[in-house]
């Protein structure tokens, strides 16, 4: 199986994939066309990426089976043309996760202590105790959580062991679970909002994130707090941001911005990068060394399960719902060419099949067949399939 690393990776997954006999290409930088040419040229059946964009006209470059994403996100993979084109895509949720929570606590402790400012001063040959003394202090203050996932999680305990009470709301999360964390919980981020001294945001990026901390969301918080975004820069509208750090004196410390350059160096210029009210990182909070292995041996069991057994794990663009009405249960004896008269009867029929399964029971004698159609058989198409083969014991439909 040809593998073609597109990004950074760690030589441990590097050696894990030549371990499993994978004919490994590591070239990190590739992008855009250079990379679609690259997909061309060696005919990889696995592409594997972190920030890299994988477009259509990548996707269509060569006989790719995988898409890996090396880390969480994969809002920077064309899911939809990998889906037309039955190519999966796979991620590595939650390998990550203590890195970013990490991050996002050291952003906090550096704005409340304002760490970067006093680095600042002092490399400019400046002593200012007594401005820089002046600090809120955590213990007592409450962390809003936006978002408790696999992060959001994370955060929980550290927040505790600095005796914190936590709000958060989820879409996922229920009233026991919350009990069962130990959290508080709020029906809307606008309640998390103006019930925190400190909100941080770990939410994946989609449609209906995209915004999600808007001029509503930033009113809603009290003046002063702080407001830290270690997810996705494209849930904050950072105009509204601006505002607040400008008008309620809102303190922010992000690791991701709307618009970052596309690799890892690059001219960045944006407004919000330039407000004293903020702290800011080069979206590092995955950026760990235990995170990164993590990563790689992550991305490795997924090539490795891949290749051994033709399934997927963490694979997020299969349907969650297909078209079909029923489903075709079909027991025979476990013989050649029993299902592929059954599948002959069925398009002639013009019958579409979704999704279908043969399990063989012990002895491998018999077996049976779940088939998921889009339309049900007429029974005379049923007819047929029992008559197609002599080696079929019985034939059924569930409708769905």
């Amino acid at each position: 199986m040809r593998v073609l690393i597109a990004d950074k990776f760690e030589p441990s997954g590097c050696a894990g994939l030549a371990a499993i006999g994978c004919e490994v290409f590591l070239e990190p930088g590739l992008k855009d066309q250079a990379l679609a040419g690259r997909v061309a040229e060696l005919n990889p059946d696995v592409l594997v990426v972190r920030s890299t964009k994988v477009t259509e006209a990548i996707l269509a470059a060569g006989p790719l089976k995988l898409i890996v994403r090396a880390g969480a996100g994969y809002n920077t993979i064309d899911v939809a043309a990998a889906s037309r084109r039955g190519i999966y895509v796979s991620n590595c949720p939650g390998k990550n996760s203590i890195a970013v929570a990490e991050l996002a606590f050291a952003l906090i402790l550096a704005l409340d202590r304002r760490v970067a400012d006093n680095v600042i001063a002092l490399r400019a040959g400046l002593w200012n105790k007594a401005e820089f003394s002046k600090a809120h202090g955590l213990f007592g203050r409450t962390l809003g959580l936006v978002g408790v996932g696999r992060i959001g999680g994370e955060m929980i305990p550290r927040a505790k062991a600095f005796g914190m009470p936590v709000v958060a709301w989820s879409r996922s999360l229920t009233a026991g679970k919350a009990a069962q964390l130990g959290i508080e919980r709020k029906n809307s981020p606008a309640e998390v909002a103006a019930k925190a001294d400190i909100v941080s945001v770990h939410v994946a990026m989609s449609p209906e994130t995209k915004g999600l901390c808007n001029a509503a969301f930033f009113q809603a918080m009290t003046n002063g707090a702080y407001f830290i975004n270690t997810a996705r820069g494209e849930v904050v509208e950072e105009e509204a941001l601006l505002a607040a750090i400008r008008d309620k004196g809102i303190r922010a410390g992000l690791d991701v911005f709307a618009k970052e350059p596309a690799g890892g160096t690059g001219e960045f210029n944006a407004e919000i990068a330039k407000s004293p009210g903020l702290y800011g990182t080069h979206h590092i909070g995955a950026s760990t060394e235990q995170a990164q292995e993590a990563v790689a041996a992550e991305t490795v069991r997924i090539i490795r399960m891949f290749q051994e057994t033709g399934k997927v794990p963490n694979v997020v663009n299969l349907a969650e719902k297909t078209p079909a009405t029923c489903t075709l249960v079909v027991r025979h004896l476990d013989r050649p060419g029993v299902l592929a008269s059954v599948l002959d009867t069925i398009s002639g029929a013009k019958i579409n099949v979704q999704e279908m399964e043969n399990v063989v029971f012990a002895g491998a004698e018999a077996a049976v067949a779940r088939i998921n159609l889009e339309t049900e058989p007429a029974s005379g198409t049923l007819d047929a399939i029992r008559a197609a083969n002599p080696n079929i014991l019985e034939i059924g439909v569930i409708r769905l």
